[in-house]
């Protein structure tokens, strides 16, 4: 059970965890332990997030969501496995929490009088600047 939220927990059989070995510095280490860990939440079937927050979910995830509808999150960082699960399941839940949040709303707002008039007043001095780069008369 990993938990997001006072509200938002997710159960074990939405979350995979599979190990691999890292690349990266680590000696004769790197070839012996699978420390990488690939993270995949079955984001789409879960049962604890409802849909607006899948759909910002999901394009908060950008690449890392997949077709069918998971999230995959690989770390490698440290030569831990048991650091390396611990960030993974971090990162996934900072990314649910920021989908958990409900973007406010723009409310459309009317340019004031006073812009519109200086917006008015620098476009006619600038095409007082471009008028006066015409070609010159030479009647002398």
């Amino acid at each position: 059970m990993l938990r997001i939220t006072d509200t938002v927990a997710l159960a074990d059989w939405e979350l995979t965890e599979v190990f691999s070995r890292s690349s990266g510095p680590g000696g004769q280490n790197v070839n012996k332990v699978s420390t990488a860990v690939d993270l995949r939440f079955e984001a789409e079937r879960s049962p604890n997030l409802p849909g607006p927050v899948k759909s910002r979910l999901k394009r908060l995830a950008g690449r890392r969501w997949t077709q069918d509808g998971a999230v995959l999150i690989r770390v490698e960082e440290t030569r831990s496995q048991a650091r390396n699960r611990e960030i993974a399941r971090e990162r996934l839940a900072e990314l649910i929490r920021k989908a958990l949040e409900k973007p406010k709303r723009r409310v459309p707002t009317r340019p004031t009088l006073g812009s519109q008039r200086r917006r008015l007043a620098a476009k006619k001095e600038r095409g007082a600047v471009k008028a006066l780069r015409g070609s010159v008369d030479d009647t002398d």
